[in-house]
């Protein structure tokens, strides 16, 4: 039979999101373990390429009693990240439980639960999900798998590790456009299937685009603020890589900057068949939405400067150039084309399949607010927009964390959790 081990809270996942209710734990003197399927920030290690460094500047890497060290406006690589993520798990004693894959979570007697695991059970009275917004890669359906070398982008490592000739990459938001990048900057051909993205400028005015949301409170927005909730939730990463004015690289990654970089540029894809990929001709459409969206918010920034009185202190306002867009094809012909790899960048969906508890919506996710769900003593942290915007950035997790386990320890039934997207506030 195999072993029950008891405690108050069992935190599932050891990547900074967990890391940050383990360190809240400790200071409330919450008995505690945090399981992981391997080791502190297992999904950095095994689903990141190796040039990839965070988006968000070192200064904006801080988790509760922590902030990364380093240059403040450099981007941390990931295995720097990780190496300062076990520094700071072992600065307070993170009661981590590595190797442990978790494959169920159930009701348990007396209103615990029990977290079913490979090497055994862990029964609790709280249980705190911590696996992150990233579940499994989203894969376009009308995709034929047999025709052609296919990979998603948590399995791509480097140039050399794709099959020779061009690569079309398909998805324009942060992983594929930075990805595009990387493979352009080697001398592959390329093509970026573009679908819905978010563009912002790495810099505005010479300062970092971060700094700019967060001085401006765009970062802070919670969820019941935003006009259309599920919209909101499903926001595009923006295209942005992390690199900045010293590095000796153009910083940009924007549509524009791929294209004038090389990069062919084509519609959304809409399946592919054998050799044969079948795409939109919205291509002028998508980067027209994209680039009001992105003046929208460069005007709003422009509005900040002018009423906080910055005008005088940052650069005069220049905004980037728009894509030539040129005829577009509905097809390309992969062989003919010299492609041997399509990389799918078409992000992730939620996988709570192993959560057996009424609070999993129909689309994967987990229904909550604040990260409060309707199981009482479960709670979940780092979804997309969980409470904020910044709710699935690193940065953000300190918020929800700090919520959470306020909850938790208060002894408090929670806030009920919404069924409906109705009577929203506008901003």
């Amino acid at each position: 039979m195999p072993e029950l081990h008891h405690t108050d809270t069992v935190v599932i996942g050891a990547g900074h999101a967990g890391l940050a209710v383990s360190r809240l734990l400790i200071a409330a003197a919450r008995e505690h373990v945090v399981l992981d399927r391997g080791r502190v920030a297992e999904r950095w290690r095994t689903a990141s390429w190796d040039s990839l460094r965070l988006v968000t500047p070192t200064w904006m890497t801080r988790l509760p009693g922590w902030q990364a060290t380093g240059d403040p406006d450099s981007f941390l690589s990931v295995s720097g990240f990780i190496t300062q993520l076990e520094e700071y798990a072992a600065s307070f004693g993170a009661p981590v439980v590595g190797g442990t894959a978790v494959q169920r979570l159930t009701t348990a007697p007396n209103g615990t639960y029990d977290v079913h695991t490979d090497s055994g059970t862990w029964r609790a009275r709280s249980v705190v999900l911590a696996t992150g917004p990233h579940g499994t890669p989203r894969i376009p359906a009308a995709v034929d798998l047999s025709g052609v070398r296919v990979i998603t982008s948590n399995h791509y490592r480097r140039p050399e590790s794709l099959d020779d000739g061009g690569v079309l990459v398909v998805g324009a938001s942060a992983s594929g456009v930075q990805i595009a990048d990387e493979l352009g900057r080697t001398g592959r051909d390329v093509v970026l299937a573009v679908g819905r993205h978010t563009r912002l400028p790495r810099r505005y005015r010479g300062m970092d685009i971060f700094w700019w949301l967060e001085s401006t409170g765009r970062l802070a927005r919670t969820i019941e603020q935003m006009p259309d909730r599920v919209s909101a939730g499903q926001e595009p990463s923006p295209q942005l890589v992390g690199r900045g004015v010293g590095d000796g690289i153009d910083s940009e990654v924007d549509l524009g900057s791929l294209q004038r970089r090389g990069i062919r540029l084509v519609g959304r894809l809409r399946s592919i068949e054998g050799r044969v990929a079948s795409l939109s001709q919205d291509l002028a459409a998508t980067a027209a939405a994209a680039d009001r969206a992105t003046h929208r918010v460069l005007d709003s920034l422009d509005r900040y400067a002018a009423s906080s009185g910055l005008d005088r202190e940052v650069l005069p306002a220049l905004r980037p150039s728009g894509v030539n867009v040129p005829a577009t094809p509905s097809r390309l012909d992969l062989r003919a084309e010299g492609i041997g790899t399509v990389v799918l960048a078409t992000g992730f969906q939620p996988e709570f399949s192993w959560v057996d508890l009424p609070i999993v919506a129909p689309d994967g996710t987990i229904r909550q607010r604040r990260g409060v769900t309707d199981a009482p003593g479960v709670y979940v942290i780092g979804q997309r927009f969980q409470h904020r915007r910044d709710s699935a950035f690193i940065d953000g997790a300190r918020h929800d964390a700090a919520f959470i386990v306020g909850q938790l320890t208060s002894g408090s039934a929670g806030i009920a959790c919404p069924s409906a997207h109705a009577g929203e506030d506008r901003p």
